[in-house]
């Protein structure tokens, strides 16, 4: 059996005295997310060819090594082909913006998807460009939403941004612009550019005056969480009912604010028995390199983190949070941490390696991040204690990604991705 134990490290907790997960999932917050356009983002994403729910998987070797009940790993290496759960944000935006568009120009406010998905309105969708900001998966995302759609697309990535990350982008057909600086510098430059030319932004991050299509994104993902809602009873039969606690990992705090809604409102408007009066307790985990909604919670108010905000788990490194998410996350998140890369890689190779019978699993470096906070945690009695973690605890965990970067992969785990 692999060693659970990993290299010494420094993790950082802080308990936010603001959230409330037993309060009502109030009207200022269904303005961000709610559920009724939860579910006609999840009509509209499962017609599209290639839709399948990606496996939940039960990781019942590992947590008996750590000493929990369960623990659930949501697998999205391979979300319509494109190895993370962007796919679901980024080109959803593009079809809604698309579709916005053409009934603005022909006056017809009756334009569907589906017309627009099957080229219908090709003349049309062909002048208009898509543009972004990305790390890499987001990007990804727009791209290849772009290139179904038929419209052109510019990508913008930072100088840190692999050449692996950059040619999966520019293989949708996108043109792909290097820019200096960081993340939050490549948001600029996109936001700038589109500004210039009439372009299109569809950013995953939102900020003063820019708010609309990020919901959009975040609206996406919560398909996933749904998927899990679905899948729980049947994967976990084995285990009490339902997770206790999720170990969500976030960059600008998108997908954390998506899966903290959905959940939130779920258990709200939806309940089912044994699910208990509150949703499960939500840790956010940040790169401590770049850990601006940590640093956010701390201050009780938005703190951009500022210098290279290098990390191996590049697809978190952003020093600005997400304007809305943050909205949601100050009330529904119980707990901000962060961890130190050494971590993250140590929970890949976990993955990859199976413990105790555990199906081997393919996870890129920010996808591994929540199954590295828990590690990171489970180790450490006091901390275990501070997040109610015992032996009857049932964990959630999103593995956001797959092997993004097959030689990033390689030089981590030592071995190459599978298939």
């Amino acid at each position: 059996m692999a060693d659970t134990t990993h290299p010494p490290n420094i993790i950082q907790l802080w308990h936010n005295v603001a959230a409330q997960p037993r309060s009502r999932y109030g009207a200022e917050l269904r303005q961000i997310l709610n559920l009724e356009r939860a579910i006609a983002a999840m009509a509209e994403l499962t017609q599209w060819p290639g839709y399948g729910a990606t496996p939940l998987r039960s990781l019942s070797g590992l947590s008996e090594a750590i000493g929990v009940g369960q623990i659930a790993y949501k697998d999205e290496s391979n979300r319509f082909g494109l190895g993370s759960f962007k796919a679901l944000g980024g080109a959803y935006a593009v079809l809604r913006q698309v579709t916005q568009q053409v009934r603005q120009i022909t006056g017809d406010p009756t334009v569907s998807f589906e017309a627009v998905r099957a080229g219908g309105y090709a003349e049309i969708v062909a002048q208009l460009v898509m543009t972004t900001a990305t790390d890499g998966n987001h990007g990804r995302s727009v791209a290849w939403g772009a290139q179904q759609l038929g419209c052109p697309c510019v990508i913008f990535i930072h100088e840190r941004v692999s050449v692996a990350r950059e040619k999966a982008i520019a293989q949708y057909g996108a043109t792909v612009i290097r820019v200096p600086g960081n993340y939050d510098s490549a948001v600029r430059w996109a936001d700038a550019q589109a500004a210039a030319n009439g372009w299109i932004l569809l950013s995953d991050t939102s900020y003063a005056g820019y708010t609309e299509i990020p919901c959009d994104v975040m609206q996406g993902y919560t398909l996933m969480v749904e998927e899990v809602l679905q899948q729980w009873p049947q994967v976990m039969a084995s285990a009490p009912p339902w997770p206790t606690h999720v170990f969500i990992q976030a960059g600008v705090g998108g997908l954390a604010a998506a899966v903290c809604a959905h959940l939130w409102e779920r258990w709200e408007v939806a309940p089912v028995a044994g699910r208990g009066d509150r949703p499960p307790r939500l840790i956010v985990v940040e790169p401590a390199t770049a850990a601006c909604l940590y640093e956010t919670a701390c201050h009780g108010e938005l703190v951009d983190v500022h210098g290279s905000l290098e990390t191996l788990m590049g697809c978190l490194s952003a020093g600005r949070p997400s304007l809305l998410a943050w909205d949601i996350l100050k009330l529904g998140a119980e707990v901000f941490m962060t961890i130190p890369d050494e971590l993250a890689a140590h929970a890949m190779r976990l993955l990859a390696d199976g413990i105790g019978g555990d199906r081997p699993i393919v996870a890129g470096e920010s996808g591994a991040a929540g199954l590295a906070a828990l590690l990171g945690i489970s180790q450490q009695p006091e901390l275990r204690s501070q997040i109610h973690l015992d032996e009857n605890s049932r964990i959630l965990l999103f593995g956001t990604e797959g092997a993004m970067d097959p030689e990033v992969y390689q030089q981590i785990v030592s071995e190459f991705p599978s298939p």
